[in-house]
């Protein structure tokens, strides 16, 4: 999805690996397309869009979706920051995001709590590998902001949180996955889970460029967890994000 719109440039970072998107000016028309098309899915299932289409239409499914959109700035912004990290583990990386957690958020305009993205990978011996990623979406991206960020990482040791694993686990039981659900218990509560099957990631939406925030904040770090970081860097941030947005509101009135 990103190479449509992104530049993507492997960046120098004390050996940690850094990319940074830019996105094109050219083909931003086509990141706002690209992207709204995927975030739907991060707030209602396919399943349950279908069900109610089937049932009660296409305006109540377009109601069912825009019903759960935020409709504040910030708000928004923080979401997609979330949206587009789970985009790239799923796409640009070998972990996969099993839930897309929003879909569980208590109101529209609250943010979720907790580890922001856990992606999961399982190697040939059936190890479960983890990606704990915190997401940022600033119009200026602070250094504060990545210091936060980094320290919601090293929470737990550096380890995913046994909340944030729980939840995934009941959520994968719900969803028909008991195969995933159960390795990650067995991760959880019997085997354990050690630094090296864990991998961090910083991944960061923002309208300035993130790259010497992103080296500080990952040179920084003294620990012996793997470390990714992830600039996707929009200039004009605030009106993308408002764009997204507004172009899952449009689509849905016109299907």
């Amino acid at each position: 999805m990103f190479e449509d719109w992104c530049d993507d440039e492997p960046t120098p970072a004390g050996g940690h690996d850094l990319r940074i998107l830019t996105a094109r000016a050219a083909d931003l028309a086509i990141g706002v397309s690209a992207v709204a098309a995927r975030v739907p899915g991060h707030y209602a299932s396919a399943e349950h869009v279908a069900r109610v289409l089937d049932r009660l239409g296409k305006p109540a499914a377009a109601q069912l979706i825009q019903d759960k959109l935020p409709t504040t700035k910030s708000i928004r912004s923080g979401d997609l920051g979330e949206i587009l990290a789970t985009e790239y583990i799923d796409g640009e990386t070998d972990y996969e995001a099993p839930i897309k957690r929003l879909r569980w958020k208590d109101h529209r305009n609250m943010a979720l709590r907790g580890d922001d993205v856990i992606g999961i990978y399982i190697d040939e011996t059936h190890a479960l590998h983890f990606l704990k990623t915190e997401a940022k979406s600033r119009v200026n991206l602070p250094d504060s902001v990545l210091a936060g960020a980094r320290a919601a990482l090293e929470k737990d040791n550096g380890l995913p949180s046994p909340q944030a694993l729980e939840f995934i686990s009941e959520r994968l039981l719900e969803l028909g996955d008991p195969d995933l659900a159960d390795a990650i218990d067995d991760a959880l509560l019997k085997t354990g889970i050690t630094p090296d099957k864990v991998c961090h990631m910083l991944f960061t939406l923002s309208g300035n460029d993130p790259t010497a925030r992103l080296q500080t904040a990952l040179n920084g770090y003294a620990g012996t967890i793997t470390q990714m970081g992830v600039g996707l860097r929009v200039a004009t941030h605030a009106a993308f994000v408002n764009d997204v947005y507004e172009k899952v509101i449009a689509d849905g009135n016109n299907s």
